[in-house]
C-alpha cells in the first residue's frame, strides 16, 4: 500500500508478495495462511476457465494503472478523493475500511478533473489515467484486456440485489435501478452474500463469463433498499418525457447522483446511532433528585401521575414503618394512550421512587425531564426542592453493536424468563398483536405512508418487502429464554405479500 495525503492506493498484487506466515494484509491480525489465503481471496487462477483468464488479465492491468496514477497525479490524488466523496474536505480514506475497492476503479477508469460533473450523454468515456495508459499501451493489449477496459468505462455502476447465491462460486444479481438479472461468477465476495442483500458495484459482461468489475466494500442491508428505490423513482421522473424506460446509458449520465446515494448509505452505516424513545425523542437518560417533606405527602401529591392507576394498587408493594407511616414506594409515570400504538391504553413516561424524604425520578429524554420537573415543583410547592439532575447519552457504535442498529421497523421488547409458560404465551400474543399493528403505522422510510397504503403501488410494495426482510433478519438464530420472536410471515399475509423471499443456488 502507498499512501499520499491520506489517500491510499492498493494494488491487487499485494497478496502475491505476502508470505503464508505473514500478517494478513486485510488487517485481521491473523496469519495470511489462516485468513485470506484460503477464505477471502478467490481460488488460484491456474485453470483455463473464462473466469480465471479474466482474473489474470485484470491482475496484469490494475497494478500498471495504479502505478501510473500514483506517478502522474501526485497531489491531485487528494482532489480525486474529494470529488469521489463529493465534498471539499472529506475524511481520510483510512476511516473507511476497504474503501479502496470502490475508489481505485473510480480513480483509474472514471476520474477526470477537466470533465464536467454531469455528462450530457451516456456514451462511454475514459478517465484521465485510463486515457493516458491507452495512449501509450493500446497497441500492446490483448483482446481480452481491451474488452475489460471497455467494460470498465461502458458498464454503469449501479445498485444490485442478490437474487440467488452459491457462496464462493457465483450469484445472480438484479439491477435495482434498471432491472434485468445477470449471473456473475465471483469466488470471494459471494462468501458473505445472501438473497436480499444489496451491493454498489459494476458488472463486466465478457465473452463466456460475467464478473464483478468493482464492488463497494460493504453489503447494504435490505432495510436500506428504500433509499435506492427513492433514487430509482427520481431517475425515472427525469426521463419520463422521453417515453422510454430507464437504461444503462442513463445510469452513466447520472452516475454522480447514484454515487451520492451510496455515500449516504456508507456514511450512515459509520455514524454512531442515537436511540429514540417511543415519542421519537433522542434518548438522554435523566435522573432527577428532590428533597420532599415526607414520603406520604409526596405520594399523595404525585400518585395521579400514574394515569388510571388507583392509589391502593400503587401502594401494594410499598414499605411501612412500625407505626404505619409510609417509608417508600415506587410507581411509573403513565401517560394516556400512545402516539405510535393507537390501541395502547397508556405509555410509560418515567419512573418515580420515593424513599423517606428523597424522591428520585428516571426519564429518558430532555423534554420528559423538563415536563416532570415542572409538574413535581407545581404539585409539591414549598414541600419539594430540586437537588440535582444527572444525564447520560446513549449512542450505538455501528462497528461494535451492529445488531442494535435502528431499523425502519419498531423493535419488539423481550419477554421475562421468570414468567410462567401461560404468562409467556399471553405476552407473546400481545406483542405479536403490536407487531401486526405496524401495518397501520406511518413509516418514514415509506414516505410517511402506512405499509398497508404503500403495498398498493409497485415501488411501495418493494420497499415494504425489504423492510420486512430486514426485520426478519434481526431476529434470526436462537433466542434467549423468555424472549419474543415475531412472526413476520403473519405480517406478510396481512399485506398479501409472499412469505418466501430469496433462494439459494445448489
Amino acid at each position: 500500500m502507498r499512501v499520499r495525503d491520506n489517500v491510499a492506493i492498493v494494488g491487487v498484487d499485494q497478496r502475491q508478495t505476502t508470505g503464508r506466515n505473514d500478517a494478513c494484509p486485510c488487517g485481521s491480525g491473523k496469519k495470511y495462511k489462516r485468513c485470506c489465503l484460503t477464505a477471502t481471496w478467490a481460488p488460484p487462477t491456474t485453470s483455463d476457465s473464462p473466469w480465471s483468464k479474466q482474473r489474470e488479465a485484470s491482475d496484469r492491468l490494475t497494478p500498471a494503472l495504479l502505478k501510473l496514477a500514483e506517478r502522474e497525479l501526485g497531489e491531485n490524488l487528494l482532489l480525486a478523493w474529494s470529488e469521489f466523496n463529493q465534498v471539499p474536505f472529506p475524511e481520510p480514506i483510512s476511516r473507511f475500511e476497504n474503501e479502496e475497492g470502490i475508489f481505485n476503479p473510480y480513480l483509474i477508469f472514471d476520474w477526470d478533473p477537466e470533465a464536467p460533473p454531469r455528462r450530457r450523454t451516456g456514451k462511454p468515456r475514459a478517465g484521465l489515467i485510463l486515457g493516458m495508459y491507452l495512449e501509450k499501451n493500446a497497441h500492446r493489449l490483448t483482446e481480452l484486456e481491451m474488452q475489460i477496459l471497455i467494460q470498465a468505462i461502458s458498464q454503469p455502476v449501479s445498485f444490485y440485489e442478490v437474487v440467488r447465491c452459491n457462496a464462493g462460486h457465483c450469484a445472480v444479481f438484479r439491477d435495482v435501478l434498471i432491472g434485468g438479472e445477470t449471473e456473475v461468477e465471483e469466488h470471494s465476495a459471494t462468501r458473505k452474500m445472501r438473497p436480499g442483500d444489496l451491493v454498489y458495484g459494476q458488472i463486466w459482461k465478457l465473452p463466456e463469463v460475467a464478473t464483478i468489475g468493482r464492488l463497494g466494500p460493504r453489503l447494504i442491508r435490505p432495510e436500506q433498499k428504500p433509499e435506492v428505490l427513492v433514487l430509482r423513482a427520481k431517475l425515472r421522473r427525469k426521463i419520463a418525457k422521453k417515453n422510454r424506460d430507464l437504461n444503462s446509458e442513463d445510469l452513466l449520465r447520472y452516475r454522480e447522483e447514484i454515487r451520492t446515494v451510496y455515500l449516504d448509505i456508507r456514511d450512515e452505516a459509520l455514524r454512531p446511532k442515537k436511540l429514540t424513545n417511543i415519542d421519537g425523542e433522542p434518548v438522554v437518560l435523566h435522573k432527577l433528585t428532590f428533597r420532599v417533606g415526607s414520603a406520604q405527602l409526596a405520594f399523595d401529591a404525585l400518585a395521579s401521575l400514574a394515569w388510571s392507576m388507583a392509589k391502593e394498587t400503587l401502594l401494594e408493594e410499598a414499605e411501612w414503618d412500625a407505626d404505619g407511616s409510609l417509608v417508600s414506594v415506587e410507581f411509573d409515570w403513565l401517560g394516556k394512550g400512545n402516539k405510535m400504538h393507537k390501541d395502547w391504553d397508556n405509555t410509560i413516561l418515567g419512573h418515580l421512587k420515593i424513599s423517606g424524604r428523597t424522591l428520585a425520578v428516571d426519564v429518558n429524554s430532555v423534554n420528559r425531564a423538563k415536563r416532570i420537573q415542572e409538574e413535581i415543583e407545581r404539585r409539591l410547592g414549598l414541600h419539594g426542592t430540586h437537588l440535582s439532575t444527572t444525564t447520560e447519552t446513549i449512542e450505538l457504535d455501528p462497528t461494535k453493536q451492529s445488531k442494535k442498529r435502528q431499523a425502519a421497523i419498531p423493535q419488539p421488547e423481550t419477554g421475562n424468563p421468570a414468567l410462567t409458560p401461560e404468562m409467556q404465551k399471553e405476552f407473546a400474543g400481545y406483542m405479536q398483536q403490536q407487531v401486526e399493528g405496524w401495518i397501520h403505522q406511518n413509516v418514514p422510510a415509506l414516505g410517511g405512508r402506512t405499509p398497508l397504503e404503500a403495498v398498493g403501488d409497485p415501488d411501495g410494495k418493494e420497499m415494504v418487502e425489504a423492510l420486512l426482510l430486514g426485520w426478519e433478519r434481526h431476529f434470526e438464530g436462537p433466542t434467549a429464554l423468555g424472549s419474543f420472536k415475531p412472526d413476520i410471515d403473519a405480517v406478510r399475509r396481512l399485506l398479501n405479500l409472499p412469505v418466501a423471499i430469496g433462494t439459494v443456488l445448489h
